[in-house]
């Protein structure tokens, strides 16, 4: 079994990376702005998680795979990420990325940024077009949470010794289950909720948190 002196999993949208996909795919669609709307009520913990992503999702019906890239080429990782990553390692510390967003950009912004492991949605395609439904569970704040404490038990790692990283409702529960839950970049509710609020938009930050 790999094992790890601690465990910090971060959500990855407006947490690892400064965008939203969704948001992203949406552009190609045309429909951002209602897109971008309803992620806002979502990461407020307005709306269920779950039942606002399959309508968000509906929305991308049509856009090509070949949107991927273009996304992809797009995103922006959040300052001080690849500075916490190492600094992780350096500490004998594992990285993990739990998202509400999809794995077919994840799998290509993950790796580069120095996360070990993630779990993200994935998009159902057809004929090299995005059907607008989601394969499989969603990931939702009740996975995120389960998640976190099955890598910490995979890594051999107590709870005590976990930090979860997020900014919306989603994130709640993962920021529950860890030793130390902080509140990045986050909404109102999350602040509230966290053990600290970390800030303004740096990562590097968290660095003089690690155990």
């Amino acid at each position: 079994m790999i094992s790890a002196r601690f465990l910090v999993v971060l959500d990855a949208d407006s947490t690892l990376i400064r965008d939203e996909v969704i948001e992203l795919l949406a552009d190609e669609a045309g429909r951002r702005a209602e897109v971008q709307a309803a992620t806002e009520a979502a990461m407020r913990g307005e709306v269920d998680f779950a039942t606002s992503l399959r309508s968000r999702v509906a929305a991308l019906e049509g856009v090509p795979t070949a949107a991927f890239a273009r996304v992809q080429a797009r995103v922006e990782p959040t300052p001080g990420v690849r500075q916490l990553t190492a600094a992780v390692h350096d500490r004998g510390g594992v990285v993990g990325v739990v998202s509400g967003g999809f794995h077919e950009i994840l799998d290509h912004i993950a790796p580069a940024l120095g996360v070990d492991r993630w779990r993200a949605n994935r998009l159902d395609v057809a004929d090299g077009l995005l059907t607008g439904t989601v394969a499989g569970e969603i990931v939702d704040a009740a996975a995120k949470a389960h998640t976190l404490a099955g890598w910490a038990a995979d890594l051999g790692v107590p709870s005590h010794a976990t930090i979860a990283i997020g900014d919306g409702a989603n994130d709640l529960q993962m920021m529950s289950v860890a030793g130390l839950g902080l509140a990045f970049n986050a909404k109102p509710a999350v602040r509230d909720a966290a053990s600290l609020v970390v800030g303004p938009q740096d990562l590097s930050a968290v660095i003089a948190l690690l155990p």
